[in-house]
């Protein structure tokens, strides 16, 4: 397989593969999680958590699309970023962790902090070849 090809097939694998995990969270919020997921933000302290919850629905189920399509991409990947970033520390604070949930609390936070990091890198560099749009791309093609 020749470079360029290679990074065809990679730029859109792995914009399906961000993309899908936020349409799999978007998904489980609006399923079975809705209700449980209020709870947590409740318990957490947030103020309206059904419309906080709901604007997170809608962001995370936009981003996703916008990022498997490479349609603003960039522009997803860091408000998508930008949102991990205090999501992770409020909800995955592993210094402030019970014992027995340490482990657990520290993998979530580390998860999310790859998460974050790929989506900075798809910010950084763009969506790739195969895209509807890059933001960022000069009007004959290249990079800007």
């Amino acid at each position: 397989m020749n470079c360029e090809l290679g990074q065809k097939i990679a730029a859109v694998l792995g914009r399906i593969c961000i993309a899908l995990l936020f349409f799999q969270s978007g998904w489980h919020k609006i399923g079975a999680g809705f209700e449980p997921n209020v709870k947590v933000m409740v318990a957490k302290g947030l103020p309206m958590p059904e419309v906080l919850l709901a604007i997170t629905v809608a962001m995370v189920f936009a981003g996703g699309l916008m990022i498997l399509l490479g349609w603003y991409a960039r522009t997803a990947a860091l408000v998508l970023a930008a949102w991990m970033i205090p999501i992770t520390i409020y909800y995955h604070g592993f210094w402030s962790a019970d014992p027995a949930q340490l482990f657990n609390q520290t993998t979530h936070f580390m998860k999310n902090l790859a998460i974050t990091g790929a989506l900075l890198h798809l910010y950084a560099m763009g969506p790739g070849p195969c895209s509807l749009r890059d933001e960022c791309a000069r009007k004959d093609g290249a990079a800007a």
